[in-house]
């Protein structure tokens, strides 16, 4: 007996559906799955987001708050207002002009003091040299500051006669720093003069530039020992003739100096000076430009001044013709021709005599 088709017994491994209904099957589980994947991708954006905004909203409220308790514990608080403003200076700055250029005034938070402003602004002024600048709480901010030493006047001028009235004339210190001080102190009346630094200008709190300046920063430098202090002391150095300075000491002593090897002219300057105290003469001129046969010239010795000024010397005398009497005639009778030979042996007579013999002829005929 035959089975029909429809009851024939089908393989185990026999798909159920047809290709049609699977690939319908297929495409509907694709559709279910990337739905599933775009909610979870949703859902992890969504925790991603409200972390960031959790986060967010702490550091905001870390933020403000510790900005409010700053605000209200130091910068409001009564206790830390500024009640004391200590200013050190070992120069002519004053009190108020410190705190004038660091605006500074007592009475406001110690906290919103700009520590670095007032450091910077207080540095930048020509006269300072270093600044320390010190917050002490509870309301208390010390300034220490060290002002530049000037060691000499500097002007462009070649001449000047007072340099604490001149507006030309400017302080420097060791470093070439200009320095234009409101409050000049006695002592800068002492220092040497620097004339003729006409090659550059001239500003307060500038450096100088120019070669002539260095050097004779430079010979101030070395000037400075025990002996060239004592017994040659800098009053004035020309810098105007541009290749060289000419250095005045007290004892107006000029001394002629290069811009180059200055230590060696300092030497060579130091043997000159012990042999004028061995010999006792003082030094009027002295060239270092030269380096063989240096030209030397001394001065008087004060005797011989006060000698010369107590019986000076005499002026030249004036030769004038001393009139004299003519010979008494004698009673022989000479010739003419010997008369007129004895005339020409004597010459002809000086004017004043002349004058003398007319004079007195005239007196005998107004006697007669």
């Amino acid at each position: 007996m035959r089975l029909s088709s429809s009851t024939r017994k089908r393989p185990r491994n026999q798909r159920v559906s047809n290709p049609r209904q699977r690939k319908q099957q297929h495409l509907l589980d694709v559709k279910v799955r990337a739905r599933k994947a775009t909610q979870h991708r949703n859902r992890r954006v969504l925790v991603f987001i409200s972390k960031i905004v959790l986060a967010a909203a702490i550091c905001a409220g870390i933020y403000f708050g510790a900005r409010l308790g700053m605000r209200r514990f130091f910068f409001e608080n009564p206790e830390y207002r500024l009640a004391m403003i200590d200013v050190q200076t070992d120069g002519t700055l004053q009190r108020d002009q410190v705190l004038k250029t660091a605006d500074l005034r007592e009475g406001e938070n110690i906290f919103q003091v700009n520590l670095a402003h007032v450091h910077r602004v207080l540095q930048q002024l020509p006269q300072v040299d270093e600044v320390e600048v010190v917050r002490k709480l509870p309301g208390e901010i010390d300034i220490r500051i060290l002002e530049r030493k000037p060691i000499a006047w500097i002007t462009s001028e070649k001449q000047i006669s007072d340099p604490f009235q001149s507006d030309v004339a400017f302080l420097i210190d060791a470093r070439g720093v200009l320095m234009k001080e409101k409050k000049l102190l006695p002592e800068y009346l002492g220092l040497p003069l620097i004339t003729g630094c006409s090659t550059e200008s001239l500003e307060p709190g500038k450096i100088v530039q120019s070669i002539e300046a260095k050097a004779a920063l430079e010979l101030l430098r070395l000037s400075a020992g025990s002996f060239m202090q004592t017994r040659f002391q800098i009053r004035e150095i020309d810098a105007s003739k541009g290749y060289c300075l000419v250095v005045t000491d007290k004892n107006h002593t000029r001394v002629t100096v290069g811009f180059d090897h200055l230590e060696k002219q300092i030497q060579r300057l130091e043997q000159f000076l012990v042999y004028a105290d061995d010999s006792r003469h003082e030094i009027e001129t002295v060239n270092l430009l030269v380096q063989r046969n240096i030209p030397v010239t001394f001065m008087k010795p004060a005797a011989e001044v006060i000698n010369d000024t107590i019986d000076p010397e005499e002026t030249p005398r004036i030769m004038k013709a001393i009139p004299v009497a003519p010979p008494p005639v004698k009673a022989s009778v000479k010739s003419p021709a010997a008369a007129a030979a004895g005339k020409n042996q004597n010459g002809p007579q000086p004017f004043s005599l002349q004058k003398q013999t007319q004079k007195g002829k005239k007196e005998q005929g107004n006697g007669q």
